[in-house]
């Protein structure tokens, strides 16, 4: 055997060389394919480390200072955001944002600038700078302020042992933005689709009101475009604005409208040839309900038969707010027998509305009211099944159907001297719109 291969050896070198050397490389490659590139965890030497730490007399490690690459020591800054709740105290409030501080607790308890931090609504934005040992270095809030567009900022600062609140006020910084959307089952939907606000969906609503019946003219594939002014502080959105131009097609027919103030007026909706969208009287005492309903003869819940029902019920929870339709002076507010608590309300020209079975009253006879303010809450006194506003319309002592008198209110044009300042507006705002709508086309396809 061994003769035979010497033989084959020096009969065919090269391919018997050839062959050993592809042996030998197919051999390392499946070695370095399967060994192990690191060793055996289970099999390393196990080492116990024992290290001295430094304490602070109060036991606590020493973590307020960093070193840097160079050799440093620097103050550690830690810094954490939330938002107050209805809830909140102090120490709820420090807890969540991982602040342990005894003097700044206290501070912030009996300082009269710093209670303003959990005083009124909640949901203020709170943001702290602390060290590492938790202590608060700086805190900040901001709110909105009674007017709508202006804030109200807290400080709170550390300077030595001590703490020193600032209270300052400003105004919201006004963007503007744009949005659009496709309804598919109803407005709100749509909005939140369109990740709209819901202030500025309420806007929209009530500025078509008169033009649709959003419960039953709406249909699917309407689209709606607006112009709002975002309130913003620091770059942060803070409230809401008011919307400024929007569009609504409904069932193939375009609908505009535009926000305008005259020198001296409070200013409102125009359509786009400048004639005010303000009519006499609302569509409707509360901004998004439901008819449970109408007007004229029905079978009476409580009494079992029929009967004339002389104005129109909208179902909406107790305490849902309900407003004026139209400017006038409270006649009376009390009281009524089967209404409930109820107030009517004497408008011009022998007209007046009223609001029975309401939870709240918020005026006084004699008091004179505008269109849209607050004047009670939804309730269930008197005679009812259950939540909701009798609404009347009162034209020289008759009933009349409020959602007839609500659609023939008079409106004013823009006068012949605002009118340049009023088209400029309209040109401007337009370009606004255009670019929702492009917006829109770009999601949809």
């Amino acid at each position: 055997m061994a003769l035979a291969a010497l033989a084959a050896c020096q009969k065919h070198p090269r391919r018997v060389m050839g062959a050993i050397g592809t042996l030998l490389l197919g051999t390392g490659v499946t070695a370095f394919g399967i060994a192990p590139l690191a060793p055996d965890a289970a099999k390393l030497p196990v080492r116990e480390v024992l290290e001295a730490v430094n304490l602070d007399s109060d036991g606590r490690t020493d973590t307020a200072r960093w070193s840097t690459p160079s050799g440093a020591s620097t103050p550690m800054v830690l810094y954490r955001m939330d938002q107050t709740r209805r809830d909140d105290t102090v120490n709820s409030l420090l807890q969540r944002l991982s602040v342990s501080d005894t003097q700044a607790a206290n501070f912030l308890r009996n300082t009269p600038q710093a209670r303003e931090l959990l005083a009124g609504r909640a949901g203020k934005q709170v943001s702290v700078e602390t060290d590492g040992r938790q202590a608060l270095q700086k805190l900040t809030a901001s709110w909105p302020a009674a007017d709508e567009r202006a804030y109200r900022k807290l400080t709170v600062e550390r300077h030595g042992n001590a703490f020193l609140a600032k209270l300052s006020f400003g105004d919201l910084k006004p963007t503007i933005r744009t949005s659009s959307g496709t309804i598919q089952s109803s407005l709100f939907a749509a909005t939140d689709a369109a990740r709209m606000p819901d202030a500025v969906a309420t806007q929209l609503a009530e500025i078509f009101s008169g033009d649709i019946d959003f419960r039953r003219d709406l249909r699917k594939g309407d689209r709606f475009s607006v112009v709002y002014e975002s309130l913003e502080l620091d770059g942060e959105p803070v409230r809401t604005g008011r919307v400024l131009s929007a569009e609504f097609i409904n069932d193939g027919k375009a609908l505009q409208s535009v926000w305008f103030q005259e020198p001296g007026s409070k200013g409102g909706y125009y359509t786009l040839d400048g004639q005010s969208k303000r009519r006499s009287y609302l569509a409707s005492p509360l901004e998004f309900s439901r008819v449970s309903s109408g007007y004229g003869m029905r079978f009476h819940p409580v009494r079992g038969l029929m009967a004339a029902h002389t104005g129109i019920d909208y179902a909406a929870p107790t305490g849902t707010a309900v407003r004026v339709v139209g400017d006038g002076v409270v006649d009376f507010a009390g009281w009524r027998n089967g209404y409930g608590n109820y107030i009517v309300v004497q408008h011009r020209n022998g007209q007046a509305t009223a609001y029975g079975h309401l939870s709240r009253i918020n005026v006084k006879k004699g008091q004179r009211v505008e269109q849209g303010s607050n004047i009670g809450a939804v309730g269930t006194t008197g005679v009812s099944t259950g939540p909701h506003l009798h609404f009347e319309f009162i034209e020289q002592g008759a009933f009349r159907d409020p959602s007839i008198i609500a659609k023939q209110g008079e409106t004013v044009p823009v006068s012949a001297s605002a009118r340049p300042a009023f088209n400029a507006l309209v040109k401007n705002l337009n370009v606004e719109l255009a670019a929702a709508r492009q917006v829109m086309t770009a999601s949809a396809e």
